[in-house]
């Protein structure tokens, strides 16, 4: 079972070595942060392509369609590098 010290005292290394100090009442929560719009246009240009795709293996195979969507999958890839997609992370 977890260490569970119910008086709002976290077990904490101070400068007298793992002594009990009050837990603090200011954290705020970070802002959430979800992506740009652009970032989520690649990323579902990218999905619907894959989903497209797997399906048109499983029903046919559908080749023209099956080469649209890696097609469609690699302008969404290409976007996302365009715009810089990475950057979004926090």
């Amino acid at each position: 079972m977890a260490d569970q010290l119910g008086s709002g005292a976290v077990a904490g290394v101070t400068t007298e070595g793992g002594q009990l100090s009050q837990a603090s009442t200011e954290w705020t929560p970070p802002e959430p942060f979800h992506g740009r719009p652009v970032s989520w246009v690649a990323v579902s240009l990218i999905m619907a392509a894959f989903l497209i795709g797997g399906l048109a293996l499983i029903f046919g195979p559908v080749w023209w369609l099956f080469w649209a969507s890696a097609g469609l999958a690699a302008v969404g890839g290409l976007l996302a590098l365009a715009t810089h997609i990475f950057d979004d992370w926090y």
